[in-house]
């Protein structure tokens, strides 16, 4: 269980001091971990830790793999937070940086497996309302965390550039699907949870060791083309709609930084209880967390970006800790590095909504930007970045980076 202790002082200062800054992202509060080099250099990528606008390369200190790091026990993990604290609090000796501005990221990690979640309840009902208005849920959404496997190897790091996808699309009306470029391309707000330590194939855990088996987190969007998913989701799942690219930000923000934004975790009044593997009076005390996620889009047309929508975690409907024992529940060996996907996580408010399809109502109703333009779906050359940030009286506002990326024309 990540606990509280000196290091989330919200009136520990640092030596670097862009980090004292109340705006920044990463104070000596967060200390996220990343895969960087020198921009325009052949360096190879080195693990190294976020502080305000700098980077501190942890080579010196012994640490050259970062899923060698996300597999220590979180005692050593805590032990090195600890350190990197004392390392860069006000008053210690001052050591080399790396300016954020001149660095040049890779993805954090190796990611093994890639596994989506759909945790976010608000949206499954409003994507089911568009398909099923009878029946938005299905029987088995809310007693099973549902997932699939997606494809690690089209994960890329924010300021990659997507492709739109070509696949088959069916119109409503037409006998038979065509195959050609996607016409609606959508974003998803999620966040992605890192694996630390793994299990052995054919053990599970409980719900109460889940937090060893947690790394850290990282803005994710899994980019969805709409018109391609109806037609081929039967009866296998998602395919070709989401595995033409799935972005995440290049900054892990760990488990032990985000402890002060613990919130209990509960059901609304009626809705089934999870099964007794995945509950425990110790996951109902504070399994939930507290962090704001927004939808940030800029076409080519705009100056500035606009916010689109903002939502919070807290609208999960399975926890982070329910994800990972139940998809090692059946004997599942996770591993250092493996990604989870949240899922959308929307609001039940309609400015609450995690992605384009919800916002305009499957695309009856164009939303209308600062400019005067107006979408439905990504055109070309839109680019689209995801933010959030975790802040609560008392403590350190801490944030996550970006996670952005822009739709380039079909191949």
């Amino acid at each position: 269980m990540s606990m509280l202790d000196h290091t989330h002082d919200a009136t520990a200062l640092s030596w670097v001091a862009s980090a004292n800054d109340l705006s920044t992202d990463f104070p000596l509060q967060n200390l996220p971990f990343c895969s960087f080099r020198r921009a325009g250099t052949l360096e190879p990528f080195r693990v190294g830790v976020g502080i305000g606008d700098q980077i501190l390369d942890l080579t010196g200190w012994g640490i050259i793999d970062m899923n060698a790091l996300m597999a220590r026990s979180s005692g050593e993990r805590r032990a090195l937070r600890h350190r990197l604290f004392d390392t860069f609090k006000a008053g210690a000796p001052e050591v080399e940086l790396v300016p954020q501005a001149e660095a040049e990221y890779t993805l954090p990690c190796r990611i093994g497996d890639y596994t989506d979640f759909y945790t976010g309840i608000h949206h499954a009902r409003a994507v089911g309302k568009l398909f099923r208005p009878d029946s938005p849920l299905l029987p088995n959404y809310q007693w099973v965390p549902i997932g699939y496997h997606g494809r690690s190897s089209s994960i890329v790091v924010s300021g990659t550039p997507l492709r739109r996808p070509r696949g088959q699309v069916k119109p409503p009306d037409a006998d038979g699907p065509v195959f050609k470029p996607s016409a609606r391309i959508d974003c998803e707000l999620e966040l992605g949870l890192f694996v630390g330590p793994g299990n052995a194939l054919g053990e599970p855990f409980s719900i109460d060791e889940a937090d060893e088996h947690a790394f850290g987190l990282t803005l994710l969007n899994d980019w969805s083309a709409r018109d391609i998913q109806p037609w081929e989701y039967q009866p296998l799942g998602p395919f070709l709609a989401k595995n033409f690219g799935t972005t995440i930000s290049p900054w892990i923000v760990t488990m032990d930084a985000l402890a002060p934004f613990r919130i209990p975790f509960a059901r609304p009044e009626g809705d089934p209880q999870p099964l007794p593997y995945l509950d425990s009076a110790a996951h109902r005390a504070n399994a939930a967390f507290d962090i704001e996620m927004e939808v940030w889009l800029k076409t080519p047309g705009m100056v500035e970006p606009a916010r689109l929508s903002r939502s919070n975690l807290r609208h999960a409907y399975w926890s982070l800790a329910q994800m990972l024992t139940h998809h090692a529940s059946n004997g599942c060996n996770l591993q250092p590095g493996d990604l989870l996907g949240t899922g959308t996580i929307s609001g039940p408010a309609p400015e609450e909504a995690g992605s384009l399809l919800e916002l305009t109502a499957g695309g009856k109703h164009p939303l209308t930007l600062p400019n005067g333009e107006q979408r439905t779906f990504l055109l070309d050359g839109d680019q689209l970045g995801l933010r959030a940030f975790a802040e609560k009286p008392g403590y350190r506002r801490i944030g996550f980076g970006a996670c952005d990326g822009a739709i380039t024309p079909a191949s």
